[in-house]
């Protein structure tokens, strides 16, 4: 049988070791994203995996707001983040660093996400759009990669949360694998 276990079981990490600690070099971006809780889930998520950092775009809410922290659970502490108003020019700043900037929508020659392979070290920059018309037209054409979610049902979406959750997952595993395998 086996036992849940308790959360002081667990080993995670206080929130002063989370920020010191080495990040998945994945940032966030949020397109306008209306729902505090999808906001909220997001940051969860960005925890669990040690993402670089969110930068929260246009509309989208940013903490402190007791519906992110409802479902933040905290995050919005531990996570590194950022407003801007703009998510084309953040897209433009971030390629000028030299991240490789994502937009994840159903496009025209987009690369499903199974394909997707990330060159060792680089960093990504992952940008997750409105609920109901996504990453605006202008933001996908001006990044370097569209990325699409594999799906096989009738309905033509995900909630974003769930996006981010699975393509973040997608990538943090190919990333560790790409890290045990290359020689440093």
């Amino acid at each position: 049988m086996n036992r849940k276990l308790e959360n002081s079981e667990l080993g995670r990490l206080d929130v002063e070791a989370f920020k010191e600690a080495e990040k998945t070099p994945i940032i966030l971006v949020l397109d306008n994203i209306r729902s505090l809780n999808n906001i909220g889930s997001v940051f969860r998520t960005a925890d669990a995996f040690r993402i670089q950092k969110i930068y929260l775009c246009g509309i989208t809410a940013t903490p402190p707001h007791k519906d992110i922290r409802k479902t933040a659970l905290g995050a919005t502490e531990s996570v590194d983040w950022a407003y801007r108003e703009s998510t084309l020019e953040l897209v433009g700043e971030l390629k000028a660093m030299g991240v490789h900037t994502i937009a994840v929508e159903q496009a025209e020659n987009a690369t499903m996400l199974n394909d997707f392979e990330s060159k060792p070290h680089e960093t990504l920059a992952l940008i997750f759009g409105n609920e109901v018309k996504g990453v605006s037209q202008e933001v996908v054409s001006a990044c370097d990669t569209v990325l699409e979610i594999p799906q096989f049902g009738t309905k033509h979406s995900l909630n974003i949360s769930v996006s981010a959750g699975i393509v973040v997952w997608d990538l943090w595993a190919k990333h560790n694998s790409q890290k045990q395998k290359s020689p440093e």
